[in-house]
């Protein structure tokens, strides 16, 4: 594991990292840890909603849908006159 050190930290910074860390019952160090994993893992591709819908009904088993079969011929084209 890496260790990083941050240097000019601003006290008021440092007040609120601790508030915040104590709301979650971390230490600051555990606090900043979870900080950084989220904000790394914001800069990922988002997924497009396809993908969140496909994954949202695998979860719970799937979902079969019946498609209608295609009638017949072409349809006309819209006339814009």
């Amino acid at each position: 594991m890496a260790a990083i050190t941050v240097r000019s930290l601003d006290d008021d910074v440092k007040h609120r990292l601790r508030i915040r860390a104590a709301k979650h019952g971390r230490s600051m160090e555990a606090e900043v840890r979870e900080i950084l994993v989220d904000a790394v893992a914001e800069e990922e591709e988002p997924k497009s909603w396809v993908i969140r819908f496909h994954e949202a009904f695998a979860a719970i088993g799937g979902v079969e849908l019946d498609i209608p079969p295609r009638t017949g011929g072409h349809r006309e084209m819209v006339k814009f006159d």
